[in-house]
């Protein structure tokens, strides 16, 4: 199979580069750029050259203009997987749009961070066809070791806000404590450690404690990219009328972070806003 691969940023130019040691890979992105793989001219040059197009776009309104210019020129018989973080609603819309051409759309969005993208280990949810999982499962393996099958079109995204809801309520629990035993005078070193012997322990702080106690912010997962994701776990919220007031506080720290300006910033630096308030 060859693979089109649109959207080469933080995790999508790691995840093509995995593909392309297994697989022939075209890839596309709006800004030009350096790849070990032939880069496109167009979005026309990327289907025409591919059996299954995979993209990865930043927000909800860039995946719809993406499939509105792919649906120009796809035929049936390929298949396309969304890799995006973007709101169930529109996955389910242009998935039936590109059904009614023959051609299936998978949700396959992934978690783990820019690192873990790097070394294909990335963990994926999928929505949509299990038969179509079954024939692309070989391409998604290139990028993740850990690969769940979740259900009908729209699960696998369902899934990426849950678990990115989850993420930021671990997150903002790690900063307020910290923050308070700062507070009180302990050491976070020795905090970071203590924490680790019982359980407390969790990957978010394991994986970002240095960037605190540092305050440097290196970005594997931006503030703007959580503050999407938790603000879409919000409005599910409404949707099926469930109370979480850990998530909306979640959503308020974040909606401080990008007034401060730390939008572009890992999503650890929201221990600014917890430290500051």
């Amino acid at each position: 199979m060859k693979v089109g691969f649109i959207g080469l940023g933080i995790m999508g130019m790691p995840m093509a580069t995995n593909i392309f040691k297994k697989y022939p890979v075209i890839g596309f992105d709006v800004m030009k750029k350096d790849t070990p793989f032939p880069f496109a001219s167009s979005y026309q040059e990327v289907v025409e050259e591919s059996d299954v197009i995979i993209t990865m776009v930043p927000k909800s309104e860039h995946m719809i203009a993406v499939y509105t210019e792919l649906k120009k020129y796809l035929k049936k018989g390929q298949i396309c997987i969304d890799m995006s973080t973007i709101y169930p609603e529109v996955t389910k819309k242009v998935h039936a749009e590109l059904m009614e051409m023959g051609i299936p759309l998978l949700d396959c969005p992934v978690v783990k961070s820019q690192p873990a993208a790097v070394a294909g280990k990335l963990g994926i949810y999928v929505g949509g066809e299990k038969e179509v999982f079954t024939k692309v499962k070989p391409i998604l393996e290139c990028m993740g070791e850990n690969i769940i099958y979740m259900g009908p079109s729209g699960s696998g995204i369902l899934m990426k806000i849950i678990h990115n809801g989850l993420v930021g309520q671990i997150q903002n629990g790690v900063n307020e404590m910290l923050n308070l035993a700062a507070k009180a005078g302990l050491d976070l070193n020795d905090v970071i450690k203590a924490i680790g012997y019982g359980g407390g322990q969790n990957f978010y702080l394991d994986g970002k404690g240095k960037n605190i106690l540092q305050g440097t912010y290196p970005t594997a997962f931006s503030v703007e990219n959580m503050d999407k994701d938790v603000h879409f776990g919000k409005r599910l919220l409404d949707v099926y009328q469930v109370k979480a007031p850990g998530l909306e506080n979640v959503c308020r720290v974040y909606e401080e972070a990008m007034k401060e300006g730390l939008a572009h910033a890992d999503f650890s630096a929201t221990y600014e806003i917890v430290k500051k308030e």
